[in-house]
């Protein structure tokens, strides 16, 4: 049966917390029909990412252009760097009736939230915040400046959990995709998504 709208499912929680790893997990799931939604940024990569496959990587003078232009759906400043989302991908996919992935920052997800109040929004949270601090630190690509900064942050932002429908603990990477996709399901099984299609089909049989 092929729905009328796709899900808009935002993956957001700390930076540091393991959004990347989950998501890149998910996505090896054949059977999870998602479509990801790469998001854009004015950092430089890190070792082994990829432009156009794991962000679009732009100058800040490229990023504020579009910002300009309103082809961001959200756009946050995060430790002297721009995060966003290209508009037009999302918008089309959803509509062709495909479920889309975004991963982005906290900030990034409370401004798509202003704008798609229906969208599923999952909180990826932390064990604690000491094993936060570790992963930040494990990278190897942090100066103790910024993890200190990204640690101020991630305790506000521990405290915007209210805001999101779901919490998913990342204690594993594992553990983390089966609850994700265990949500996904269930959306995808909602009455109030799928019961006018299945109305109009009975009213051809008849």
């Amino acid at each position: 049966m092929k729905r009328e709208k796709g899900l808009l499912i935002v993956l957001s929680g700390p930076s540091g917390v393991g959004k990347g790893t989950v998501r890149k997990e998910l996505f090896t799931d054949k059977d999870l029909d998602l479509q990801y939604s790469i998001s854009m940024t004015t950092r430089q990569p890190r070792d082994g990412e990829v432009d156009g496959v794991d962000y679009f990587f732009r100058t800040k003078e490229e990023f504020e252009a579009l910002i300009e232009q309103n082809k961001l759906l959200e756009w946050a400043e995060f430790v002297g760097n721009y995060y966003g989302t290209p508009v037009d991908y999302v918008k089309e996919t959803i509509e062709a009736g495909k479920d889309v992935l975004l991963e982005i920052e906290v900030q990034g997800a409370m401004q798509v939230k202003k704008s798609f109040p229906e969208g599923v929004f999952i909180f990826l949270a932390p064990p604690s915040l000491s094993e936060l601090r570790n992963r930040i630190v494990g990278r190897g690509t942090e100066t103790e400046d910024v993890i200190h900064s990204r640690m101020l942050m991630a305790k506000e932002e521990l405290e915007m959990m209210d805001e999101y429908d779901y919490v998913v603990e990342n204690d594993t990477v594992e553990m983390a995709c089966e609850r994700i996709k265990a949500i996904v399901t269930s959306e995808n099984c909602r009455r109030e998504r799928i019961a006018k299609i299945y109305k109009r089909l009975m009213e051809v049989e008849e």
